[in-house]
């Protein structure tokens, strides 16, 4: 034990940390892929007063604190350090009743997801948010890398649902701002400062999230497209033809889509292959006219060319058989191994040709590539995860990683749709931010972590020059 774990534990007590081979092996490591570390300890608070009594003490020694939630981040945000504590929330799971009248919810950061949704929708009421990890992932690391997910056409991302916001700052003090009111614009708004900062500006401890009126009514249909320019035709007609009614437009080529299913042996509802497959949901509050409305949308994308195909689903269980295979990215290591993952944002326009030149490139440097393509196209999200089976467990990060990028940047995407920053996209922020932008991101740090404690290494490093690009 180190004289700073000596006093960790003096002054918090072995009840809050865990040091050595107490510590639980799923908080050496998140859910990118990274090998695990044993962190110098991990604290397990109850409450916001106990976060910032490790915060405090972490800052007066200059020790970095690795905030930790469901663990389900794909950059490395959560990944620890070994010369740094872990702090988790799973100890910090309340949820207060729902307030109809305000129509919200209060929520500690470290209740999951899926509990959150459910005491929502048991008081009357619905969370717009929604990810595929929502059983695992948590409040806080959900708002801390402003998540996307399935919904996020309709109700936005993370951020678009929390009306207040408590966090912890490095040295101990507890921000509270528990607002409840959908207007409140008095003076700056401080929650911003913590959603989608990883971890690195405070650590957040509780929050208020926003609901919506529950829909009664939730269909979808699985449609057939002959190339990305008929997907991207039908997407401009059913946000004309449903509305508000459209929750989900979710894309997919056929490289995910035959490598998932046929991989599965999962359902194929349409006849004949097409050149993309596009999920599309629709959630209202009258059956038949919203049936009728999304029958009638997609017969007129039929009749005129934008569709080939389509079905739509008259059951909960036809329901699963048309996402099935959408659903299936948790069999990814199990079918591929080690894999490459990417989550970048692409303007729609140049969406189909970027996946057609990163197909193909891919292609021609390891013939034996597994390259599936799919995403939240109806929010500019595309998702691509590779694997080279030739090359087993060693496989070509770098390289793949540093050639996703740049045709990336080269089509005016960005890095990061959904996912944040974290430790593996760090040296390519640049390329998504211009040298202002980081150098202001840096002010904001030294501002509000001076010894830069919080999240360490994460999403930039302080030295480096606001504009430095990666190198291989």
């Amino acid at each position: 034990m180190t004289d700073f774990t000596k006093r960790l534990t003096d002054e918090l007590g072995r009840d809050l940390v865990a040091l050595g081979q107490d510590i639980p092996e799923r908080a050496h490591r998140d859910w990118s892929g990274m090998d695990p570390v044993e962190p110098l300890a991990l604290v397990r608070p109850r409450n916001a007063a106990e976060i910032g009594a490790a915060l405090a003490l972490c800052d007066a020694h200059g020790i970095g604190v690795v905030p930790q939630g469901g663990l389900t981040g794909l950059a490395g945000g959560a990944q620890p350090s070994a010369d740094a504590i872990a702090i988790s929330l799973e100890r910090m799971t309340a949820i207060e009743p729902v307030d109809a009248e305000m129509a919200c919810i209060t929520v500690e950061a470290g209740a999951p997801l899926a509990a959150v949704q459910q005491a929502a929708e048991d008081a009357g009421l619905f969370l717009g948010l929604d990810l595929g990890a929502r059983g695992t992932c948590t409040i806080g690391g959900t708002l801390s890398t402003n998540a996307g997910g399935n919904r996020v056409i309709r109700y936005g991302m993370a951020r678009e649902h929390v009306l207040g916001l408590e966090a912890v700052l490095a040295d101990g003090t507890v921000v509270s701002s528990m607002n409840r009111m959908l207007k409140n614009n008095a003076g700056y708004d401080l929650k911003q400062l913590f959603i989608g900062s990883e971890g690195t500006l405070g650590v957040i401890s509780r929050a208020v999230l926003r609901l919506q009126s529950r829909p009664t009514f939730s269909t979808s249909a699985l449609c057939g497209c002959r190339n990305f320019d008929d997907a991207l035709a039908l997407l401009k007609a059913v946000r004309a033809g449903l509305g508000p009614s459209l929750t989900s437009f979710e894309v997919m080529w056929p490289s995910f889509y035959d490598f998932m299913g046929k991989s599965l042996g999962l359902p194929r509802p349409l006849a004949e292959d097409h050149g993309v497959y596009v999920l599309v949901e629709s959630s209202g509050y009258e059956e038949v006219r919203d049936r009728e409305q999304l029958e009638a949308t997609l017969g007129a994308c039929l009749e005129d060319g934008t569709l080939a195909d389509a079905v739509i689903a008259g059951s909960e269980r036809e329901t699963a058989d048309l996402w099935a295979v959408r659903e299936s990215v948790a069999e990814y290591s199990r079918l591929m191994g080690k894999l490459t993952a990417f989550d970048v944002g692409l303007p729609a326009h140049v969406t189909g040709r970027t996946v057609e030149v990163l197909e193909a490139e891919l292609r021609k440097r390891w013939p034996d590539v597994i390259a599936l393509s799919y995403g939240h196209i109806g929010d500019s999200n595309l998702h691509l995860v590779v694997n080279v089976p030739s090359a087993g467990d060693e496989q070509p990060h770098g390289e793949i990683t540093h050639f996703v990028y740049d045709t990336v940047r080269a089509a005016g995407g960005t890095i990061s749709a959904e996912h944040g920053i974290g430790l593996l996209k760090r040296p390519y922020l640049p390329y998504s931010r211009t040298p202002e932008e980081l150098a202001l991101m840096r002010r904001l740090k030294r501002a509000l972590d001076p010894n830069n404690i919080l999240n360490p290494h994460k999403v930039f490093e302080m030295d480096e020059e606001s504009g430095s690009q990666p190198t291989m």
